[in-house]
């Protein structure tokens, strides 16, 4: 069925007790995962790809089959939406939805690991007008925690890159963790918790599906960093 989705579930009460402890620990310290020569080979092709567009760039991390890419490439006409999702038959569904008629043109799809991506962008030195999380990514048993972007070790080099960044969650401790994760980079945010009906469509299926589930649709939103 459609409008079945759970509320999510967790032991936490709160955000993680060890949220500032890891946040401070990344920041301190970069990650240094190494990519595959698969993962350098795709982002190169997407770089190349890229050269020359002086339009400015778009985000949308965990695409899946890029039905909000397409959302945010009419939200942003004069920018050029970068999906990325690391599933071949999701975005291959992309590819599809992209050849309708009538479909943005401004939209490039990328197979690719999100933090292989981050890593490969931030050292390029990409910077992003929008960056936007949309996929619901809670993880949200505690020991996961540090699976869940505001923890995660990639953090640096997804603020690296820049922009505006907007999260959306049905999961209040999740928004709240992205929230906190941000105040301790030095980025001003705010979270709200919005109505769809009186201020705007979902941005991906998830998000309605939740909304159409009767979950209440946590935002997070920063504006761009001074650079």
């Amino acid at each position: 069925m459609y409008a079945n989705s759970r509320p999510v579930s967790s032991a936490q009460p709160g955000p993680h007790p060890r949220l500032a402890e890891m946040v401070q620990r990344h920041l301190r310290h970069p990650y240094r995962r190494p990519v595959s020569t698969d993962a350098q080979a795709r982002f190169d092709q997407l770089a190349q790809q890229l050269r020359g567009d002086p339009r400015p760039l778009v985000l949308d991390a965990g695409c899946g089959t890029g039905a909000s890419s397409l959302i945010l490439a009419r939200r942003h006409a004069q920018a050029l939406v970068v999906g990325v999702d690391k599933s071949a038959a999701r975005l291959a569904t992309g590819q599809r939805l992209l050849a309708r008629a009538g479909a943005p043109q401004n939209v490039c799809l990328l197979r690719l690991d999100l933090v292989d991506f981050w890593l490969l962008a931030a050292r390029a030195g990409w910077c992003f007008q929008h960056q936007y999380l949309l996929y619901p990514n809670p993880w949200p048993k505690p020991e996961h925690v540090q699976r869940r972007w505001a923890a995660h070790p990639v953090l640096p080099a997804l603020l690296a890159c820049g922009g505006a960044l907007e999260l959306r969650s049905n999961w209040e401790i999740y928004a709240r963790e992205w929230g906190e994760a941000l105040q301790l980079a030095g980025r001003r945010w705010h979270i709200d918790c919005f109505d769809e009906t009186a201020d705007a469509a979902a941005l991906s299926p998830f998000e309605a599906k939740y909304r159409d589930s009767g979950h209440r649709l946590w935002r997070v939103r920063a504006e761009a960093a001074a650079r």
